[in-house]
This record gives C-alpha cells, structure tokens and sequence, in this order.
C-alpha cells in the first residue's frame, strides 16, 4: 500500500511541477527569444492535456485510498456494500499509519524503501514459508525440517 500512495503521490507532484513549469514558460513568456514556433505549441498543449489528465486522475485516486485509509473499506468492498445498501451498518476502523508506512522515522515515509512492522503477519495478513523458515534458523528453534526444505 506504502508504495502505491508514493507512486500517486509522485505523479502528483510531477503533473503539478510540469503544469507550473509549462504554464510559466509558456504565459509568462515577455522575450522574444522565448517565442514558440508551430511544432513547440503543439507539443506543449499536448503535454499540458496530459498533465491535467494526470493531475486529476492521481487527485481521484489519492482521496480514494485516503478515503480507504479513514474508514478501513477498500475500493471493492465499498462498492460491494454501496450496491447492497449496507455502508451505513460498516463496522471496519480506520488503518493506522504505522500499517502503512511501517514503525520507521517518518522522514523515511517518502522514500519507496520496504516499511517495517511490529507484527508482519497481523498486517500483511500472511507468511511465507520462506520468511517462517530465516526466522526459526534465526531465532535457533528446531525446525524438523532438512536441509532440502530450507534451499526452498
């Protein structure tokens, strides 16, 4: 989930930095050096349409997920409940940050690098067998298993 609201964020941030640069250069333009010829407009106004299209498609998605994060319903379990008339009676509670963007410093929110969590299992909902498997050697408790089944 962590790496899904940075890519959003990400093209946000792009779509409005490209729409602030173009829009600068292209209206703000008082030299004649600056002038754009026939090729360069079209190529701006392209540019500038999928910039908007970018901006408000990644706005849409950020107030979902943000949406997802306050109530604790994700996308197709708010559109199932929607369709059955049955939101309202909604019991999930809203996702902790933590869950997210894991217990590090939060500086390291912003850099798409792994989260950390307290509990894996309880947020990620699962365990591989290879992760139960580096823990148990880590941790030295017997595993009864051979060796063949810890190359896995």
């Amino acid at each position: 989930m962590k790496h899904f609201i940075l890519f959003l964020l990400y093209t946000w941030t792009c779509s409005v930095f490209s729409l602030l640069l173009l829009g600068w250069n292209y209206f703000m333009c008082a030299d004649e050096d600056c002038t754009f010829n026939g090729v360069l407009t079209q190529l701006v106004r392209a540019v500038t349409v999928l910039s908007i299209g970018a901006l408000l498609f990644t706005s849409s998605m950020i107030m979902n997920v943000t949406f997802g994060l306050m109530t604790g319903i994700g996308t197709i379990d708010r559109l199932k409940k929607k369709a059955n008339n049955s939101i309202a009676e909604a019991t999930e509670d809203a996702i902790p940050l933590k869950d997210v963007f894991g217990i590090g410093a939060y500086w390291t929110w912003i850099f798409p690098i792994d989260p950390l969590f307290d509990d894996y299992d309880r947020v990620v909902g699962f365990s591989t067998p290879q992760r139960l498997l580096r823990e148990e050697m880590r941790d030295g408790s017997p595993s009864g298993m051979s060796k063949d089944m810890l190359s896995i």
